[in-house]
């Protein structure tokens, strides 16, 4: 049983005491940071990310950045914060060059100098951010599911209270989010965000937010938006199914290649209507 924020943060589970069903997923998951099917999946997470990001730039008329997927698999390093380290620097290179695209297509009022993720100032940067962490909450959810471990991923890094394998799988799912953000947001301007005044480390600054209402609707639109299907057979049965369950069924398939049930795992990126 999970147990939800009012908003979907997932925050505890309760199980049975003899629920022992996950432990060889676990076990999996650690042996990949050592037997080399983590570097390959961290590879296939930026790789993913990048094919989602062309698909927006192509849906939209803007240029591809294009991409070589020879370029990210010929990285390699024996050290593995090394490895990811030079993984995450090529994705965030990416992506800079994506959102220097993107938000050119929003009005100047509201149009920030670039991507800015935790204490953005500006109202569409905050605005991608709260979609961001709805996806995440999205994300976990399926990984507990699936029995595996949030905090355990391969290409994010490791850190205390970061769910690290959440944050990896959040990007195969991005360009979704963007579709839908750049649907909502296109045609807003200055007078519908408002500023907040916040207090971080002892300081305080205004940060700029949608105003509740349109928050509100954003997140109701955004909840729905979860519910539309995509052109991507279920494992078992039909030739569509809806975004929550795509992200469900894929921390499944991902949780039976680490189990060796299945010989390989290759990301199902959805085309954009």
């Amino acid at each position: 049983m999970l147990i939800l924020t009012q908003k979907g943060n997932p925050v505890a589970i309760l199980k049975s005491l003899d629920d022992d069903s996950h432990v060889k997923t676990r076990i999996m998951q650690y042996e990949a940071l050592k037997n080399g099917i983590g570097e390959e999946v961290a590879k296939k997470f930026v790789i993913a990310k990048a094919e989602g990001y062309d698909k927006v730039l192509r849906k939209y008329g803007l240029k591809p950045i294009g991409f070589v997927k020879d370029e990210i698999n010929a990285i390699h390093s024996d050290d593995e914060k090394t490895l990811r380290r030079m993984l995450t620097s090529y994705e965030s290179k990416y992506s800079r060059k994506y959102f220097s695209q993107i938000f050119e297509m929003f009005d100047n009022e509201i149009r920030p100098q670039g991507r800015k993720t935790f204490l953005a100032y500006d109202g569409l940067n905050n605005t991608f951010n709260l979609a961001y962490e709805i996806l995440r909450w999205k994300v976990h959810i399926a990984l507990l599911k699936a029995k595996l471990e949030p905090f355990l991923g391969f290409l994010h890094s490791l850190q205390f209270g970061k769910p690290s394998l959440a944050c990896d799988f959040q990007e195969l799912y991005r360009y979704l989010i963007d579709d839908f953000i750049i649907g909502y947001c296109k045609d807003l301007n200055k007078r519908d965000f408002a500023y907040k005044t916040e207090k971080r480390s002892n300081k305080k600054g205004k940060r700029q937010y949608l105003k509740d209402n349109l928050a509100n609707e954003f997140t109701d639109k955004l909840n729905n938006y979860f519910l539309s299907k995509v052109s991507i057979p279920r494992i078992k049965v039909g030739t569509q199914q809806e975004i929550e369950t795509l992200i469900n069924e894929e921390a499944l398939l991902f949780a039976k290649y680490l189990r060796g049930e299945r010989p390989t795992w290759i990301p199902r990126i959805a085309d954009l209507k």
